[in-house]
Protein backbone atom coordinates (compact mmCIF):
# COMPACT_ATOMS: atom_id res chain seq x y z
CA UNK A 1 0.00 0.00 0.00
CA UNK A 2 1.44 3.12 -1.00
CA UNK A 3 1.79 6.42 1.99
CA UNK A 4 -0.69 8.12 -0.42
CA UNK A 5 -3.21 5.42 0.36
CA UNK A 6 -2.28 4.78 3.98
CA UNK A 7 -2.87 8.19 4.76
CA UNK A 8 -6.39 8.27 3.12
CA UNK A 9 -7.35 5.99 4.94
CA UNK A 10 -6.87 7.08 8.40
CA UNK A 11 -9.13 10.62 7.48
CA UNK A 12 -12.41 10.26 8.20
CA UNK A 13 -15.23 12.74 9.40
CA UNK A 14 -17.64 12.91 12.24
CA UNK A 15 -20.14 15.41 10.19
CA UNK A 16 -20.13 18.10 8.04
CA UNK A 17 -16.24 19.63 8.40
CA UNK A 18 -15.25 17.19 11.70
CA UNK A 19 -12.36 15.47 10.80
CA UNK A 20 -9.87 12.77 12.23
CA UNK A 21 -7.04 12.41 10.73
CA UNK A 22 -4.31 9.56 12.39
CA UNK A 23 -0.71 9.95 11.27
CA UNK A 24 2.82 9.80 12.42
CA UNK A 25 1.65 8.70 15.80
CA UNK A 26 -0.77 11.02 16.62
CA UNK A 27 -4.31 11.64 16.31
CA UNK A 28 -5.15 14.79 14.87
CA UNK A 29 -9.16 16.95 15.07
CA UNK A 30 -9.99 19.77 12.96
CA UNK A 31 -13.27 21.58 13.71
CA UNK A 32 -14.88 18.91 15.98
CA UNK A 33 -17.88 18.68 15.68
CA UNK A 34 -21.19 17.03 16.31
CA UNK A 35 -18.24 14.07 17.72
CA UNK A 36 -20.55 10.62 18.53
CA UNK A 37 -18.99 9.52 21.43
CA UNK A 38 -16.16 11.01 23.84
CA UNK A 39 -12.93 9.13 22.98
CA UNK A 40 -10.37 12.05 24.35
CA UNK A 41 -8.03 10.86 21.58
CA UNK A 42 -6.97 14.39 20.49
CA UNK A 43 -3.18 15.09 20.19
CA UNK A 44 -3.48 18.33 18.31
CA UNK A 45 -6.49 20.26 17.42
CA UNK A 46 -6.74 22.89 14.41
CA UNK A 47 -10.09 25.25 14.58
CA UNK A 48 -10.34 27.25 11.22
CA UNK A 49 -12.61 29.58 12.46
CA UNK A 50 -14.99 30.54 15.39
CA UNK A 51 -18.91 29.89 13.55
CA UNK A 52 -20.59 27.34 15.52
CA UNK A 53 -19.90 24.72 13.25
CA UNK A 54 -16.41 24.78 13.66
CA UNK A 55 -15.54 25.57 17.14
CA UNK A 56 -17.47 23.80 19.15
CA UNK A 57 -16.28 24.07 22.87
CA UNK A 58 -18.84 20.50 23.91
CA UNK A 59 -17.18 18.49 20.73
CA UNK A 60 -13.68 19.65 21.87
CA UNK A 61 -14.47 18.69 25.28
CA UNK A 62 -15.14 14.80 23.94
CA UNK A 63 -11.91 14.81 21.91
CA UNK A 64 -9.27 16.63 24.44
CA UNK A 65 -6.37 14.84 26.40
CA UNK A 66 -4.70 16.42 29.22
CA UNK A 67 -1.93 17.43 26.95
CA UNK A 68 -4.10 18.52 23.56
CA UNK A 69 -2.68 21.36 21.53
CA UNK A 70 -4.56 23.51 19.80
CA UNK A 71 -3.91 25.60 16.68
CA UNK A 72 -6.14 28.37 15.62
CA UNK A 73 -5.93 31.69 14.14
CA UNK A 74 -6.00 34.60 16.75
CA UNK A 75 -9.56 35.66 17.13
CA UNK A 76 -10.44 32.17 18.08
CA UNK A 77 -7.10 31.34 19.44
CA UNK A 78 -8.55 34.07 22.54
CA UNK A 79 -11.43 32.00 22.97
CA UNK A 80 -9.82 28.74 23.10
CA UNK A 81 -7.30 30.26 25.71
CA UNK A 82 -10.04 31.12 27.77
CA UNK A 83 -12.48 28.29 27.42
CA UNK A 84 -9.56 26.02 27.80
CA UNK A 85 -6.76 27.32 29.85
CA UNK A 86 -3.87 25.16 30.48
CA UNK A 87 -3.81 24.18 27.37
CA UNK A 88 -0.98 25.40 24.58
CA UNK A 89 -2.39 27.25 21.32
CA UNK A 90 -0.70 28.13 19.10
CA UNK A 91 -2.25 31.51 17.35
CA UNK A 92 -1.79 32.22 13.45
CA UNK A 93 -2.76 34.09 10.85
CA UNK A 94 -2.66 33.76 7.20
CA UNK A 95 0.51 32.71 5.23
CA UNK A 96 2.72 31.32 7.73
CA UNK A 97 4.40 28.36 8.11
CA UNK A 98 4.60 27.03 11.59
CA UNK A 99 5.13 23.52 13.87
CA UNK A 100 2.92 21.73 16.32
CA UNK A 101 3.60 18.42 18.26
CA UNK A 102 5.88 17.74 15.38
CA UNK A 103 3.66 18.32 12.35
CA UNK A 104 4.55 20.98 10.01
CA UNK A 105 1.75 23.51 8.04
CA UNK A 106 1.06 25.93 6.22
CA UNK A 107 -2.10 28.63 6.95
CA UNK A 108 -4.09 29.64 3.75
CA UNK A 109 -6.38 32.29 3.86
CA UNK A 110 -9.85 31.27 3.90
CA UNK A 111 -12.81 33.78 3.03
CA UNK A 112 -15.79 34.36 0.81
CA UNK A 113 -15.00 37.36 -1.75
CA UNK A 114 -18.17 38.45 -2.37
CA UNK A 115 -20.80 36.97 1.01
CA UNK A 116 -20.45 38.19 4.31
CA UNK A 117 -20.51 34.76 6.00
CA UNK A 118 -16.38 34.97 5.74
CA UNK A 119 -14.70 38.47 5.32
CA UNK A 120 -11.44 38.57 4.15
CA UNK A 121 -10.33 40.54 6.65
CA UNK A 122 -11.23 37.97 9.78
CA UNK A 123 -7.94 36.41 8.85
CA UNK A 124 -9.29 33.13 9.14
CA UNK A 125 -7.49 30.21 7.34
CA UNK A 126 -7.16 26.85 5.98
CA UNK A 127 -4.37 24.32 6.92
CA UNK A 128 -1.72 22.86 4.71
CA UNK A 129 -0.55 19.68 6.80
CA UNK A 130 2.99 17.69 6.13
CA UNK A 131 2.16 13.93 7.00
CA UNK A 132 4.23 11.22 5.95
CA UNK A 133 5.88 13.36 3.32
CA UNK A 134 2.50 14.22 1.84
CA UNK A 135 0.74 17.14 1.73
CA UNK A 136 -2.80 17.75 3.03
CA UNK A 137 -4.75 20.50 2.34
CA UNK A 138 -8.16 21.46 4.70
CA UNK A 139 -9.62 24.09 3.46
CA UNK A 140 -11.67 25.45 5.99
CA UNK A 141 -14.79 28.05 5.16
CA UNK A 142 -14.13 29.45 1.55
CA UNK A 143 -14.80 30.07 -1.89
CA UNK A 144 -12.65 29.57 -4.59
CA UNK A 145 -9.55 32.04 -4.01
CA UNK A 146 -6.33 33.34 -5.53
CA UNK A 147 -4.89 31.68 -2.00
CA UNK A 148 -6.65 28.39 -2.46
CA UNK A 149 -5.91 28.40 -6.00
CA UNK A 150 -2.12 28.34 -5.03
CA UNK A 151 -2.05 25.36 -3.09
CA UNK A 152 -0.21 22.40 -3.72
CA UNK A 153 -0.92 18.88 -1.85
CA UNK A 154 -1.58 15.47 -2.58
CA UNK A 155 -4.62 15.46 -0.80
CA UNK A 156 -7.59 18.24 -0.59
CA UNK A 157 -10.86 18.43 1.71
CA UNK A 158 -12.90 21.27 0.20
CA UNK A 159 -15.70 22.45 1.11
CA UNK A 160 -18.80 22.20 -1.45
CA UNK A 161 -22.46 22.72 0.07
CA UNK A 162 -23.20 26.01 -1.47
CA UNK A 163 -24.10 29.28 0.76
CA UNK A 164 -21.91 29.88 2.94
CA UNK A 165 -19.08 28.40 0.87
CA UNK A 166 -17.73 26.75 -2.61
CA UNK A 167 -21.06 24.82 -4.55
CA UNK A 168 -20.35 21.52 -6.31
CA UNK A 169 -18.96 23.99 -9.59
CA UNK A 170 -16.68 25.73 -8.03
CA UNK A 171 -15.42 22.99 -5.58
CA UNK A 172 -14.30 20.73 -8.64
CA UNK A 173 -13.05 24.00 -10.33
CA UNK A 174 -10.68 24.44 -7.44
CA UNK A 175 -9.72 20.72 -7.67
CA UNK A 176 -9.16 20.91 -10.99
CA UNK A 177 -7.15 23.66 -10.79
CA UNK A 178 -4.76 22.69 -7.26
CA UNK A 179 -4.76 19.01 -8.64
CA UNK A 180 -4.32 16.84 -5.70
CA UNK A 181 -4.43 12.92 -6.22
CA UNK A 182 -7.00 12.66 -4.07
CA UNK A 183 -9.90 14.99 -3.15
CA UNK A 184 -12.24 14.26 -0.36
CA UNK A 185 -15.54 17.20 -0.04
CA UNK A 186 -16.24 18.47 3.34
CA UNK A 187 -19.55 20.88 4.46
CA UNK A 188 -22.51 19.15 2.89
CA UNK A 189 -25.10 17.31 4.01
CA UNK A 190 -25.87 18.48 7.02
CA UNK A 191 -25.47 22.31 8.30
CA UNK A 192 -25.18 22.93 4.43
CA UNK A 193 -25.97 21.29 1.31
CA UNK A 194 -27.47 18.53 0.74
CA UNK A 195 -26.07 14.56 0.16
CA UNK A 196 -26.71 15.04 -3.30
CA UNK A 197 -23.60 17.74 -3.19
CA UNK A 198 -21.19 14.56 -3.71
CA UNK A 199 -22.50 13.26 -6.79
CA UNK A 200 -22.65 16.16 -8.69
CA UNK A 201 -18.95 17.49 -7.38
CA UNK A 202 -17.63 14.47 -8.62
CA UNK A 203 -18.79 14.17 -11.58
CA UNK A 204 -17.20 17.66 -12.38
CA UNK A 205 -13.89 16.55 -11.03
CA UNK A 206 -11.53 15.46 -13.72
CA UNK A 207 -11.44 11.61 -14.19
CA UNK A 208 -7.34 11.51 -13.52
CA UNK A 209 -7.62 12.96 -9.75
CA UNK A 210 -9.73 10.66 -7.26
CA UNK A 211 -12.83 11.64 -5.61
CA UNK A 212 -13.92 9.89 -2.63
CA UNK A 213 -16.80 10.41 0.71
CA UNK A 214 -16.37 10.37 3.84
CA UNK A 215 -19.81 11.51 4.82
Amino acid sequence: MSQLQTLAQAICLDTHSSIRLAAEGLVIRVDPFRVADAPHDADLIFVTHDHFDHYSPEDIEKVLKPDTVFVAPHSTAALIEKAFPGHACCAVGPDETCTACGVRFQTVRAYNPQKPFHPRANDWVGYVLTLSGLHVYIAGDTDRTPEAEAVRCEIALVPIGGHYTMDPAEAAALVNTIRPQLAIPTHYGSVAGSPSCYGDFAARVDPAIRVEARL
